[in-house]
């Protein structure tokens, strides 16, 4: 037998994976009855294909396939700079990280200085802020756009106020213009949550810009629901290079150096030179310049995240789709339902579709219904965060985070508001059935 070239092998290796791909991982055609969950992987045999040439390689870490998907998201969204890492939830920690260094001189945000931010929303665009010991400012929102109310912003805003970092909700976008000219009338750094709003889109003076892009930085999340996956994964962008230098020293364990993973002396600088209070000549590859952490993705997942980049166009236009059908459907309930609504000058790749229930529609009774016809539904996150178990400490004592007026809407929403999916694998029959199950139920 003819001894096969390591070339053939993986070949031959990933041929197979392609055929098991599309022979056992093809989904049934929906039948009513099924259940049908708010969010779902879309993927065909190239994600598989993919992932496995990654594990034959045995990198493991961040590698080529990490740089060919920093340079072909940035590249997407029009950005110069992107940097992967583990988790959204890590992205949205290394951007609030990012204005706390010290390089960033008076802008530096320090302990005790304010951040204006929602309740309304998911935690982890709050809990750096917490962690790190900065106050978040808490606005209330409005419906049916699910965004931060702009005229409460001036009466937010405190002389310790540096930042604003929001959430686009449910991946429709808040009012940008609004929100970035307020920043930079008072000299605030704005941060983009946009773990649920990758690939929407938003139009300020005639130009229309991918949310995230509009900020100083921008986030995103890949786990399995969101709007592409790698199972876990998240993304910092920006296009300020500084910002852009301190993401990446706090990715990669608060290094000085920029040299990736096994490369050395990049900069042809790593012994003849003294930081800080160590000797002169001290390896640069282990001189730290900030408090960092090691958030990499490994390049597994990079691999999933190139083929999701690949039909990520397709994906968005399949959630625009999804939505405007569900709309169309539930036009009628409108006596009983708040449906949602896009924010002016934006089109949103939209992540979900979020209904409050107007008075005399009980909302537990609702989605209880909703449920057990097998349509999955979801909370807007915490609904009031302020009002879960972490603040308790913080609320007994009336410290530690700050709220701005009153947030009677959020109360509303985390009492009569819900959401289903508009996920770019649900057909039209899927939401027809969805539709049907809502309208039966009110």
């Amino acid at each position: 037998m003819e001894k096969k070239t390591r070339e053939e092998a993986h070949q031959e290796i990933l041929d197979k994976v392609a055929e098991y791909c599309r022979t056992y991982h093809q989904k049934p055609a929906f039948e009513e009855g099924q259940r049908i969950p708010y969010a779902s992987r879309v993927y065909d045999e190239q994600e598989m294909v993919n992932l496995v040439d990654s594990a034959l390689e045995f990198w493991l870490t961040s590698g080529r396939y990490t740089d060919e998907f920093e340079q072909k998201l940035a590249q997407y969204l029009g950005i110069r700079y992107c940097s992967l890492v583990n988790s959204g939830s890590s992205a949205n920690l290394l951007a609030f990280m990012a204005l706390t260094s010290p390089l960033l001189g008076e802008r530096q945000i320090r302990r005790g200085d304010e951040i204006i931010t929602v309740a309304a929303g998911f935690p982890t665009t709050v809990t750096p802020m917490i962690q790190y010991g900065a106050v978040p400012v808490f606005v209330d929102v409005t419906i049916p756009q699910y965004n931060i109310d702009v005229h409460r912003l001036e009466g937010a805003l405190s002389e310790k106020t540096k930042a604003v970092m929001l959430a686009h909700t449910l991946g429709n976008p808040f009012d940008l213009k609004s929100v970035k000219e307020f920043c930079d009338r008072h000299g605030l750094w704005l941060v983009e949550d946009n773990c649920d709003a990758l690939g929407s889109r938003y139009t300020m003076g005639g130009e229309e810009k991918f949310t995230g892009t509009v900020g100083d930085l921008g986030t995103s999340s890949f786990y399995p629901p969101h709007h592409m996956t790698m199972g876990e994964g998240g993304a910092v962008y920006t296009d300020n290079p500084l910002l852009h230098k301190i993401v990446r020293s706090l990715r990669d364990w608060g290094r000085d150096c920029i040299c990736p993973s096994g490369k050395d002396n990049l900069c042809g600088h790593r012994f003849d030179r003294q930081y800080g209070q160590l000797p002169l000549g001290y390896d640069h590859k282990y001189v730290y310049s900030h408090f960092g952490y090691n958030l990499k993705a490994t390049d597994m997942q990079a691999a999933i995240g190139c083929a999701q980049l690949e039909k990520f166009p397709g994906f968005a236009k399949k959630r625009r789709h999804n939505f405007s059908y569900l709309y169309r459907a539930l036009e009628e309930t409108q006596e009983k339902l708040i449906l949602p609504e896009a924010c002016p000058n934006s089109d949103p790749s939209w992540f979900g579709f979020l209904i409050t229930c107007k008075e005399g529609t009980d909302r537990t009774k609702l989605v209880q219904a909703i449920e057990e016809k097998g349509v999955q539904t979801r909370m807007l996150f915490a609904g009031n965060l302020t009002k879960h178990p972490c603040f308790d400490q913080m609320r007994e004592s009336g410290a530690g985070y700050r709220i701005a007026g009153n947030l009677d809407v959020t109360d509303r929403i985390m009492k009569d508001s819900f959401w289903v999916g508009v996920y770019p694998g649900m057909t039209d029959e899927m939401l027809s059935y969805m539709a049907k199950a809502i309208r039966e139920a009110i």
